[in-house]
C-alpha cells in the first residue's frame, strides 16, 4: 500500500536513457506513485511493487530501463524510501514525437493534442527519500467519506488521501479508515488493514475496489504458506470489537491499533505482532540480487 510522502525532494526526471535533476517549481498531478522501504540495502517483494507501478503505467515507453535506473540510485546502507512517479506535465506536441522521447506515446496520443499544439504527456520521475520515522502501532479514526476519485490506483489520489490523513490527526488519530457505501471496511488513507479472530486472519473483499497492498499480500501470502486460515470478511468498524486489527504499509510494515475513535475497542495477543514483524523481515532482499 503508499505511505505519505516524506518531506519534497527535487526528483530525478527519466530522459529516456538516464536520470537527469532538474529543478520544478510547479508540482505535476500524479498519475500513479510506488514506494518501498530499503533496510541497509534490503527490501521486501519489489516484485511486487515494479508488478504494481509496471500494470498502472500501462504501455508507457521506458518503465524497465527507468526501473533498473532507479534501484541503481538507491544507497545500499542507511535506511531509505524511495518513489518511482509516472506524473502529468504539460509538453509540446513536437517534443512528444521526437523518437528519443516518449516514443511509445507520440502515436497513440497523438489525436489528444490535434489543433492544440501541445498536449498532457506522462512523465516517469524518482525521488530518493531518507525513510521516515517508524512506527508499531497507530490508532485509527472512521473517516466521514471517500473524497478519491481513483481508488484502485497508488499515486493518483495522494491529495485526497493526505486530506483523510489530516483530518483524522485533527481528530486524534493517525490513519483514516474508508468505508464503502455499505459502511464495509475498505482500506486506511495509506494502509491495508487486516484482523485476526482467534487464529483466523481476515481482511475486505476482494471485489472492494482499492490499491493491491504489497505488504497485506506478503502478509496473507505468509500466512498461507505458514498453514493460518485466511479468510474474506466485509465487516462494518463495529464488527471488529474485540478483534485483534492491523494497519499495513510498505513503510511501517503492519502496526497494531491501538485505538479506533468512537469505533471498535481492539485487543491484541502479546507477542504476535512482532512474530509476524519478524517473519516479515527475513523475507526481505538485497537488492543486488533482484536486477539493481
Amino acid at each position: 500500500m503508499s505511505d505519505a510522502p516524506s518531506a519534497p525532494v527535487a526528483p530525478l526526471r527519466w530522459d529516456g536513457a538516464a536520470l537527469r535533476p532538474f529543478e520544478d517549481r510547479v508540482e505535476p498531478p500524479l498519475l500513479v506513485a510506488d514506494s518501498w522501504l530499503v533496510d541497509d540495502g534490503r527490501v521486501l517483494a519489489l516484485d511486487l511493487h515494479r508488478a504494481r507501478f509496471g500494470a498502472a503505467a500501462g504501455d508507457v515507453d521506458g518503465v524497465e530501463a527507468f526501473w533498473h535506473a532507479c534501484l541503481a540510485a538507491i544507497p545500499r546502507e542507511g535506511a531509505w524510501f524511495p518513489r518511482v512517479e509516472l506524473a502529468e506535465t504539460g509538453v509540446d506536441v513536437r517534443i512528444a514525437r521526437d523518437p528519443h522521447i516518449y516514443s511509445g506515446l507520440a502515436d497513440a496520443d497523438a489525436d489528444a493534442g490535434a489543433g492544440t499544439g501541445a498536449r498532457v504527456v506522462p512523465e516517469l520521475r524518482f525521488r530518493l527519500r531518507a525513510a521516515p520515522e517508524r512506527n508499531r502501532s497507530v490508532r485509527l479514526v472512521t473517516a466521514d467519506g471517500d473524497p478519491r476519485r481513483h481508488p484502485g490506483v497508488k499515486g493518483a489520489d495522494f491529495p485526497a488521501q493526505d486530506r483523510l490523513r489530516a483530518a483524522a490527526r485533527v481528530r486524534g488519530a493517525e490513519e483514516s479508515v474508508i468505508l464503502s457505501p455499505d459502511g464495509h471496511i475498505v482500506e486506511g488513507a495509506y494502509s491495508a488493514l487486516l484482523w485476526w479472530r482467534g487464529d483466523a486472519l481476515h481482511h475486505p473483499p476482494s471485489e472492494l475496489t482499492r490499491v493491491p497492498s504489497v505488504t497485506a499480500r506478503s502478509v496473507l501470502g505468509l500466512a498461507a504458506a505458514l498453514g493460518v486460515e485466511v479468510r474474506e470478511e466485509a465487516a462494518a468498524p463495529a464488527d471488529l470489537e474485540g478483534c485483534e486489527v492491523w494497519a499495513a504499509s510498505a513503510l511501517h510494515g503492519p502496526r497494531i491499533v491501538i485505538g479506533w475513535v468512537d469505533g471498535p475497542l481492539t485487543a491484541e495477543e502479546p507477542g504476535r505482532l512482532g512474530l509476524w514483524r519478524r517473519r516479515l523481515g527475513r523475507l526481505a532482499r538485497p537488492l543486488a540480487t533482484l536486477g539493481a
